[in-house]
This record gives C-alpha cells, sequence and structure tokens, in this order.
C-alpha cells in the first residue's frame, strides 16, 4: 500500500511540473507584437495577456514587467483594432485605424 502511494504522489508531482512547465513554455513561444490579429482574437484572456505583455516588452525593448494599467490599456486598444481590421493576417504590432478601412 505504501508503494502505491509513493507511486501516486510521484505521478502527480510529476503532472504538476509539466503542466507548471507548460506556462513556461508558451511564454517562450508566445510571438507577441507578431501575432496575427487572426490569432490573437481565438486567444483566451490569460493568453491574451501574455502576449500584450511580451509586445510591450518588445516596443520598449525592456524585459521589465510593464505596469498592469498599460497591459490592460494596450489589451483593450488591440482588441478594438484587431476586431475591426479587414485584412486579419496584420500583426497586431501593426493593427491601426487604417487598417479598419484599407487592406494592409
Amino acid at each position: 500500500m505504501h508503494v502505491t502511494l509513493t507511486r501516486t504522489g510521484l505521478g502527480v508531482a510529476a503532472v504538476a511540473l509539466l503542466l507548471a512547465g507548460c506556462t513556461d513554455i508558451e511564454r517562450a513561444l508566445n510571438q507577441g507584437g507578431d501575432t496575427t490579429c487572426k490569432d490573437y482574437v481565438k486567444q483566451d484572456q490569460d493568453t491574451k495577456r501574455t502576449t500584450i505583455t511580451k509586445f510591450i516588452k518588445q516596443q520598449t525593448q525592456n524585459d521589465h514587467e510593464p505596469a498592469g494599467t498599460a497591459v490592460d490599456a494596450t489589451m483593450v486598444q488591440v482588441d478594438l483594432l484587431c476586431g475591426a481590421q479587414i485584412n486579419q493576417d496584420t500583426p497586431i504590432k501593426r493593427a491601426d485605424v487604417a487598417g479598419i478601412f484599407i487592406n494592409k
């Protein structure tokens, strides 16, 4: 019985480590500002936050975490612009008001 509990405990610990690692891998693979509007609008809120955080870091060329208010404001802006872009393959770093009216 003790061996079974130990194996179960190790299995649970291994799964927890794998799940924790997925977040780090997801952040590393996230394209930030190169994410297309098409892909961005499909992301859940947590992934959007990761994308926007990386985008801001790319824009500022600073690895420090941006202020939450800056991330929130940028998310709202990108949500609006990407939701209306004619060309959904536009990267979020290039999403702008002109793209709402002209296929860029």
